[in-house]
């Protein structure tokens, strides 16, 4: 289909964009990447009367250091952050979670800050932000603050930025050297994921002493598997040390049912994803 009219703005700074989100209000939509906004045009589920398209701030883009933590802006693209040797050595699931976004096309065009910012539970950057800590800094008229990414993601395709608010960048405390991995599990290529779980651990010698565990498309957010994370700690890095961890991983989601399995049956696949992710970060 074809998109219903709509007015097109570029602007090449935050303080430019920010005045034209105010200017138009409610009538405007902002564009990151453009692939997940670009489709709901198309198929005419929304129709603004002005879309403000943030690809020409070029301060929106790249990955640099601050001490603890990596300060990755909300313009770079899934593609770079699967490349990137700062994301690679110091937030290596952002990596492995980027890697299995749709496809090269969309990993060239799409965002991180565009895809959580759209907060689809069943998005894949969501839950590694989640179960990184990450913070994101949003930008405002009165200025910028920052919003952990467990009080980020409010509800389905909802989150903290509010209507005259602009996400700038996201801080990912560093796990250098933490092993990580990503495990999505669908029917065809390429699929949002019917359940995906991202893990990243921190183990010496076949024995785990930290991991953080989130789930995706397990409710109407990315949640984390906190029962499964305290379990893991001591643990072995051995299928039976995480199998008793990992079969709390679904304890207190709410996932969904629909065409692709009942809500009983994404349960039990967050379980054996889980023991999956686990072992695999874990190098086991």
């Amino acid at each position: 289909m074809i998109p219903a009219k709509f007015d097109y703005m570029a602007p090449t700074s935050v303080e430019d964009a920010l005045s034209a989100l105010a200017q138009h209000g409610d009538d405007a939509k902002i564009m990151a990447g453009g692939q997940s906004l670009l489709p709901v045009l198309r198929m005419r589920l929304n129709a603004p009367e002005v879309v403000i398209d943030l690809g020409r701030i070029d301060g929106l883009r790249g990955v640099r250091e601050d001490g603890d933590a990596l300060v990755i802006g909300a313009l770079t693209t899934h593609s770079e952050m699967v490349t990137n040797d700062l994301v690679r050595q110091h937030a290596l699931l952002l990596s492995k979670a980027a890697a299995e976004v749709a496809d090269n096309q969309i990993r060239h065009r799409g965002t991180f800050g565009g895809a959580c910012a759209h907060a689809d539970p069943a998005g894949d950057m969501g839950s590694a932000a989640l179960a990184l800590d990450a913070a994101f800094v949003i930008a405002g008229s009165g200025g910028t603050r920052s919003v952990p990414a467990s009080e980020f993601f409010v509800g389905l395709f909802e989150t903290a930025i509010g209507e005259d608010e602009i996400l700038t960048e996201i801080r990912v405390p560093k796990k250098t050297g933490w092993g990580a991995h990503y495990e999505k599990f669908v029917r065809v290529a390429h699929q949002w994921p019917i359940v995906a779980v991202a893990v990243t651990v921190n183990s010496s010698g076949g024995t785990i002493s930290e991991a953080k565990v989130a789930l995706t498309n397990m409710g109407s957010t990315p949640l984390r598997a906190s029962a499964t994370e305290s379990a893991l700690a001591g643990a072995a890095a051995t299928e039976d040390g995480v199998r008793a961890a990992a079969d709390q991983a679904a304890d207190g989601s709410n996932p969904p049912s629909d065409l692709n399995g009942d809500s009983d049956y994404r349960r039990h696949l967050a379980t054996v994803l889980t023991r999956r992710a686990v072992l695999k970060a874990a190098g086991a």
